[in-house]
């Protein structure tokens, strides 16, 4: 896990990719715990045609937990995930 980002206003906007690289969008907030004093989560903007606007189903901000970022520097990087599909059936 990343650590030691001595400003946040460098990451927001940087643009984040799965580990496996697909585009997922750029960073547009970040989730603090005051509490602890660390970094709950990303919110990612999933843009039009990227991998998690895919996984999400359209142009969405994502929260992505902290725990799952993998690297940050001119880019991030996060674990890539699933995403489980619920499928409606017809009585």
């Amino acid at each position: 896990m990343p650590e030691n980002i001595l400003d946040l206003s460098d990451v927001e906007k940087k643009d984040v990719f799965t580990s496996n690289g697909s585009y997922c969008g750029k960073v547009k907030d970040i989730e603090l715990n005051l509490g602890k004093f660390a970094v709950r989560a990303l919110v990612v903007g999933a843009e039009k045609g990227s991998y998690l606007s895919q996984k999400v189903g359209g142009s969405k901000n994502v929260v992505i937990p902290y725990r799952m970022v993998r690297s940050i520097d001119d880019i991030i990087i996060i674990n890539d995930f699933q995403t489980s599909e619920v499928q409606e059936h017809e009585e």
